[in-house]
């Protein structure tokens, strides 16, 4: 029977290989993929100058002082970039950091633009009221009170006056009869002359 012998540098070239393709199979695989790029705003190279006489001025997020809320101030002398004009040219929109988009618009008359021509932009949608609290028409019903028209009390005149007519007048008393104070006095001094004796007789 005859042997098959194998050749001494054949195993050392297997392990490498083996090797080789656990370490491909377990590195990962680098992929390359290309930054994304912003594309650079398109600036007017104008600007703004605040001219007013008060210490600052507001920049609101739209070109109305009514319906665009307060984003934030400039002070006097202040400068920003100027992007645009509303339709009118009563604003003017700057760049301006922390308002929407960047964007913020301020009053034209309060500021001086540097010479150049600012296209029109459009305003920003205008911005949508917070929703008011609505009263329960249930409960609002039991705080409705309905005045009731009572009857006014009706005058009911008094009865009449009964006066006493008298038909025939007083009797006069008799001319013969005694006069009460004699019969008064008459008692007194009966009475006098009983105190009298019976402080005598109690001698």
């Amino acid at each position: 029977m005859k042997q098959t012998w194998f050749h001494p540098n054949i195993f050392p070239a297997l392990i490498s290989l083996l090797f080789l393709w656990i370490f491909s199979a377990s590195t990962p695989t680098l992929v390359l993929a290309q930054q994304p790029t912003e594309t650079p705003s398109a600036g007017t190279g104008m600007f703004i100058t605040v001219i007013t006489e008060e210490p600052q001025i507001n920049v609101r997020s739209g070109p109305s002082s009514s319906i665009y809320p307060v984003v934030g101030t400039l002070l006097r002398g202040a400068t920003a970039p100027a992007l645009g004009r509303s339709a009118g040219g009563d604003w003017v929109q700057i760049e301006y950091s922390g308002a929407p988009n960047n964007k913020g618009w301020v009053y034209s008359p309060l500021v001086q633009v540097s010479p150049g021509v600012l296209l029109v932009v459009e305003p920003p949608p205008t911005p949508v009221p917070p929703p008011t609290a609505t009263i329960d028409p249930t409960l609002a019903a039991q705080y409705i009170i309905i005045p009731t028209n009572t009857r006014l009390p009706t005058f009911t005149p008094p009865p009449a006056l009964m006066i006493t007519v008298y038909t025939q007048s007083p009797s006069m008393p008799a001319s013969n009869s005694i006069p009460v104070g004699i019969i008064i006095i008459a008692l007194a001094i009966l009475g006098v002359i009983g105190f009298l004796l019976s402080v005598f007789f109690r001698r």
